[in-house]
């Protein structure tokens, strides 16, 4: 118990002043400037009520979601509350254009009526240990950065097999601070987890691409699931005979509403964040990354819209697909123009020249850090090279097409026919990938397919230099005066990966694929990617060290800072309070939104400012019930200066008291650049109210089951 206590002492040197609102905190690990800040914003928990191993605590309701969000469990039988967007894949799979629960929403009243989703796991952490020493056995100060890379791996590997054993459980070690620590985190798999509410679109998804990123918001982004178990309470795989979970802990629903300077604090699993990074990675990002992945998705998104505006099942079949390219292309639009408006870069320069002027004043600090900027250069010179390639690759490359990506997938058959593998095992081989084509042409449209995948093969021959381009996309390109549509239409008539009837006879006696113009346009991609990774890696072998050294250098220089470490998908704590915030000159904004403000949105029929008839009758009456504040106004949203980013989509905001008011699903856009660099003045944390999100379970999906099942507080 000790050794978990202290996992990061080490790095922290000693408890140093932080600003309040910063920070993604590691919660088993608070220390007592944590502690004193959170108990003078309000916070009335002790650091065992919010982590611990020896009794329940918050932290046990507290789960990964679905391997990139979090959820929050909030009754005694296991119901569990994330984000519509968290959700809204699984919701998919299970609509159809008869039974539309991406626009009509699914409502379960009772138990038996609540939906499996295969592939859905929750984590719920169980252990955490700090082994850093364990993970750097081996490493000496004359080990190359390329032996040390694969010396570190090799030790993960060893020390995550030797914890699992034969356990039912996933082991993870994860570097912090750049490579400067290592943690081991356990957690218990859950992977019977069942779908029970979703709001409909207009509600769950209102506002859509032109509202995302920004506030103020009027969403109701939350979806309801339970989670159950084998009947002796283990974690099982979906089964009739499952129960319900008895939760170990579980969030009560506070109805009090918020006003500014209320506590408010969110435990989850931020995904990644680099604000220790150097002014060379933040270059990068506004000149070459974050322009060329916006290029891909605009284009992407175009063809998109283009076949869901014009087919309901076209719209059905790639709602989730749309929503997950289109989060990350506004994303990054955001981004580049906040890292650009908040001078983000230039800060780093002077952060940079500070380090210089601290290492100058001391002969054993240049002794260790004196070059250091050497190799992180020289990383950067290649990058700056072949970043944007990098990006097309992926982008537009081997991921950008479905029926080139999905065509991935049968590399491995393939390479077992060309060494004549035995008949037998590769008609076993054939069998294990029926299901996967069943999945694939669910939810495919050739047509949009081949549209989008023609945009993307033009925009990549178009964009990116002839020695950073695979040589087919060169070849072709150059024999088609760089418009790839013909190319593409031949193609999807021939290849086996765009019609399931040609793909399933091939399964019946798999030949050879070297004369598939999909399978074979994607291989010499995964091949040119690959060469292109070559140089990735001597970049990295190259500025690794000194990046390494950077981190523990600037700790070291700011001695009097509490250096919380970088997201990375672990559970991390973050407080702060309930604050309006100025956004530019003569730009205010208030701290909450309405339904007023959702009905001042309505736009008939639009895919994102719809509202269904139910809910505009509810309105209409003023039918707000018990959720109503003293003003008679239904709060929709709310924000908080809490620091969070993507991951923490679907955490819980917790009042001072540990109760639920609130559900995390957005930062604001005059702080995009929060993921390399924290704006405190405007930096802010966007919330479903939970009055908003209990008055949709009610009203609009009348279900009381739900509302009993809840531990609901009020002092009004």
């Amino acid at each position: 118990m000790r050794k978990r206590l202290l996992i990061i002492t080490a790095l922290l040197f000693s408890v140093m002043v932080a600003k309040a609102d910063e920070g993604m905190w590691l919660p088993y690990a608070l220390n007592g400037q944590n502690l004193a800040e959170m108990q003078a914003l309000g916070c009335k928990l002790t650091a065992e009520q919010i982590f611990s191993f020896n009794q329940p605590s918050i932290k046990d309701a507290i789960v990964q979601f679905g391997g990139g969000c979090t959820g929050e469990i909030i009754s005694p039988e296991g119901l569990l509350l994330t984000n519509h967007h968290c959700g809204l894949s699984f919701v998919q799979k299970h609509s159809s254009v008869e039974h539309d629960y991406l626009t009509d929403g699914f409502w379960a009243n009772e138990k038996s009526q609540e939906l499996p989703n295969p592939g859905l796991s929750v984590l719920f952490l169980n252990h955490v240990e700090d082994v850093t020493e364990a993970v750097l056995s081996g490493v000496t100060a004359e080990t190359t950065e390329a032996e040390r890379e694969e010396l570190v791996e090799k030790n993960i590997r060893q020390l995550e097999k030797d914890r699992k054993g034969d356990r039912k459980v996933r082991v993870e070690v994860v570097p912090f601070y750049s490579g400067n620590q290592y943690i081991l985190f356990e957690y218990d798999e859950y992977k019977d987890v069942r779908l029970v509410c979703c709001p409909p679109w207009g509600i769950g998804k209102f506002g859509a691409d032109t509202d995302n990123w920004t506030w103020p918001r009027h969403k109701g982004d939350f979806n309801v699931f339970r989670v159950y178990t084998a009947p002796d309470g283990s974690p099982a795989d979906y089964s009739a005979d499952n129960i319900p979970m008895k939760s170990k802990w579980y969030l009560p629903i506070n109805l009090d509403g918020v006003k500014p300077g209320d506590y408010a604090m969110i435990l989850g699993y931020p995904g990644s964040t680099d604000r220790y990074s150097t002014s060379y990675t933040v270059k990068n990002v506004i000149e070459e990354e974050g322009p060329a992945i916006i290029d891909c998705r605009t284009t992407k998104l175009d063809n998109y819209r283009k076949h869901m505006d014009a087919d309901q099942e076209v719209f059905i079949k790639y709602a989730s697909k749309q929503a997950s390219v289109s989060n990350y292309w506004k994303y990054y639009i955001g981004q580049v123009k906040q890292l650009k408006r908040n001078h983000v870069y230039e800060r780093r320069q002077a952060q940079e020249e500070d380090f210089a002027r601290w290492v100058g004043a001391d002969e054993s600090r240049k002794a260790e850090y004196g070059d250091i900027f050497k190799g992180i250069k020289a990383k950067w010179d290649i990058l700056d090279k072949i970043e944007k390639s990098f990006v097309y690759h992926r982008e537009a490359g081997w991921n950008g097409g479905e029926a080139i990506a999905f065509s991935r997938r049968f590399r491995g058959i393939n390479k077992m026919i060309e060494e004549k593998a035995d008949k037998e095992d590769i008609q076993i081989a054939a069998e294990k990938l029926n299901g996967s084509v069943e999945t694939f042409f669910k939810d495919y449209s050739m047509p949009l397919d081949q549209d989008v995948t023609a945009a993307l093969l033009n925009l990549f021959y178009k964009n990116i230099s002839s020695d950073l381009m695979p040589s087919e996309v060169l070849r072709i390109g150059q024999e088609n005066s760089g418009d790839f549509t013909e190319w593409v239409a031949k193609a999807f008539e021939k290849s086996v990966f765009t019609d399931k009837a040609r793909l399933e006879k091939w399964l019946q006696k798999p030949k050879k694929l070297d004369k598939d113009p999909i399978f074979m346009l994607s291989e010499n991609i995964i091949d040119s990617y690959n060469t292109l990774y070559g140089r990735y890696a001597e970049a990295q072998n190259l500025g690794n060290a000194g990046e390494r050294l950077y981190m523990k250098g600037l700790m070291e220089m700011q001695s009097d800072r509490n250096f919380y470490p970088d997201a990375n998908f672990t559970m991390r704590l973050t407080y702060g309070t309930v604050e309006p915030y100025k956004a530019a000159d003569a730009v205010n904004y208030n701290y909450y939104t309405t339904m007023d403000g959702v009905m001042a949105k309505y736009v008939p029929g639009n895919w994102e400012f719809d509202i269904p008839q139910d809910v505009r009758d509810l309105v209409a009456k003023k039918d707000y019930g018990r959720y109503a504040n003293e003003n008679g106004e239904l709060v929709v949203n709310f924000i908080t200066t809490n620091d969070i980013t993507g991951g923490n989509s679907g955490s819980p905001v917790i009042d001072g008291e540990g109760n639920l008011i609130g559900l995390a699903f957005d930062g604001n856009w005059e702080a995009m650049s929060g993921d390399l660099s924290f704006e405190q003045k405007v930096q802010r944390t966007i919330c479903v109210d939970a009055n908003y999100l209990l008055w949709c379970i009610e009203k609009v999906g009348k279900c009381d089951n739900i509302i009993k099942e809840l531990v609901i507080k009020s002092n009004e």
